[in-house]
């Protein structure tokens, strides 16, 4: 598992492994990012479908409840199939304008 920390976010990359092997890393990582706005980068999952990111939605709800944002980064999945609970989006950059709009939700306390 790779983190690569960012001013106040943490992207997380994990290459050659499975998505459950994957998600028990990042939750065992999880105390040491839990900090940080969370981006979670699934570009190396050739394979991956809207069930599969469910498997996020424990931790995506727990990190938001602490107001902090958790974004998924895939093109496997699009926008409209994936979970309403999950933010999913196809690119960093697109991870990181969530993050910047969150945080200024949060300010304005929208």
């Amino acid at each position: 598992m790779i983190f690569e920390k960012q001013d106040n976010t943490t992207i997380v990359y994990q290459e050659d492994i499975s998505l459950g092997k994957f998600l028990e890393n990042l939750e065992g990582a999880y105390p040491k990012i839990k900090s940080d706005h969370i981006i979670v980068n699934l570009f190396s999952f050739s394979k991956l479908t809207a069930n599969d990111l469910l498997e996020f939605l424990k931790l995506s709800n727990s990190h938001r409840k602490a107001k902090k944002s958790f974004v998924v980064v895939t093109d496997k999945v699009t926008y409209d199939e994936a979970p309403d609970e999950i933010c999913v989006v196809p690119t960093l950059q697109e991870a990181k304008d969530v993050i910047e709009m969150e945080e200024i939700e949060r300010d304005l306390e929208l």
